[in-house]
């Protein structure tokens, strides 16, 4: 069976979805391995390292893809390359279904079966290929040392000659994965760091790490469950915006990561907050590809407000991390089709009822098989 790599061709995407190391281990299973030419430049990974792994290395999409059966990408590929996928071949990628509505019904239309790595369920068996943890790790990190780069004071107290340098105070808003990373990595730097989460939870994993935990502690936050925020009542939001217009004003860098999952992030850093913050301070927001938890973010850019705050709102915060992601990634992507590769018939065998295959299957046989995109019913 023949496994096509394709060079991503979305603004900001700088990840491969294979290594060096996965094109030997899919080449051992017995896979036939085309990698489009210059896929892997932007993470350091050259055409000669694919092919002394033992890829072929395609000249172009319609190379790559002729007569393959499965087809890796980090982000769904372009209407042009989704055109050249043969029928009945299947897609494994970070698909992104929710903010394309268009997505799942021409992908079932192609006769191309689609699995969305974003929609790993959050069980055990699904850790090791869960996207969203290995590429948030990554990108919690980046927005530190980023956000070390742009601060112009420094992070860990210097005592020297000359005086005092004082340490920075950085303040973390959602401790999911990317969060968690944040803080943990502040620390290091040696600044004072807080954070805060609706999830009860949470509080005590911030707390683990040798952060102070700030929240509203109430019955809605109680309620709420699971690895993924929901969204939270105008009462809620409310105390929160008036404890963090407090918190926000006494720090000196704040880490936006709040998401919820298939929605437009939730706007949590107002202007008016960040007119209440220093000079010199900084901003990162990592779900500005959702539109931001920032009000003043702009996608993909980075800003200075005329108080003096810059505002990083980069576009793919893993992908500014290319090497690490890409490996983790691709590793993600072999265990999952390590764990449905029939070694007897030397193909993917997706069971319809194993949870993983639930939860992450778009389309199969030329439909849309997945419970949150299929057509609605009603009259």
């Amino acid at each position: 069976m023949r496994l096509a790599v394709l060079k991503e061709r979305a603004t900001f995407e700088t990840r491969v979805a294979a290594t060096v190391d996965t094109v030997k281990k899919l080449v051992g299973l017995g896979l036939t391995v085309a990698v489009e030419t210059g896929a892997g430049v932007l993470s350091a990974v050259s055409d000669a390292e694919y092919a002394a792994a033992g890829a072929e290395i395609a000249p172009d999409p319609a190379a790559a893809l002729a007569g393959a059966g499965i087809v890796f990408a980090v982000q769904a590929p372009e209407p042009a390359e989704r055109a050249l996928i043969p029928r009945g071949a299947l897609l494994v990628c970070i698909a992104g279904a929710f903010a394309d509505p268009d997505l799942v019904p021409s992908l079932a239309a192609a006769g191309i079966d689609c699995i969305a790595m974003e929609m790993l369920p959050r069980i055990t068996r699904a850790q090791s290929m869960d996207v969203l943890s290995s590429q948030a790790n990554l990108a919690g990190y980046r927005a530190v040392i980023e956000s070390a780069g742009a601060f112009e004071r420094g992070f860990p107290m210097m005592m020297t000659a000359a005086g005092t340098v004082p340490p920075a105070r950085v303040f973390v808003i959602g401790a999911g994965v990317a969060g968690l990373q944040a803080i943990a990595t502040a620390r290091r730097l040696g600044a004072i760091v807080s954070a805060t989460d609706v999830r009860p939870a949470a509080k005590e994993e911030i707390k683990s790490l040798g952060a102070n935990f700030v929240g509203v502690e109430d019955e809605e936050t109680a309620a709420q469950k699971g690895a993924y925020a929901r969204e939270m009542s105008d009462a809620f939001r409310q105390k929160q915006a008036e404890l963090m217009a407090v918190t926000i004003a006494k720090n000196d860098i704040v880490i936006c990561t709040a998401l919820v999952m298939g929605r437009r992030a939730p706007v949590i850093v107002t202007a008016a907050m960040v007119e209440g913050m220093r000079a010199g301070s900084v901003i990162i927001d990592l779900a500005s590809d959702a539109g931001g938890n920032c009000a003043l973010t702009e996608p993909g850019a980075s800003i200075v407000t005329p108080n003096g705050v810059r505002i990083l709102g980069w576009r793919n915060w893993p992908g500014r991390i290319a090497v690490a992601a890409s490996a983790l990634y691709a590793r993600n992507l072999l265990t999952l089709l390590t764990t449905f590769w029939d070694k007897t018939e030397n193909q993917v065998k997706l069971p319809e009822g194993d949870d993983i295959v639930k939860g992450t299957l778009l389309t199969r046989g030329g439909a849309v098989v997945h419970p949150q995109f299929l057509p609605s019913q009603a009259a």
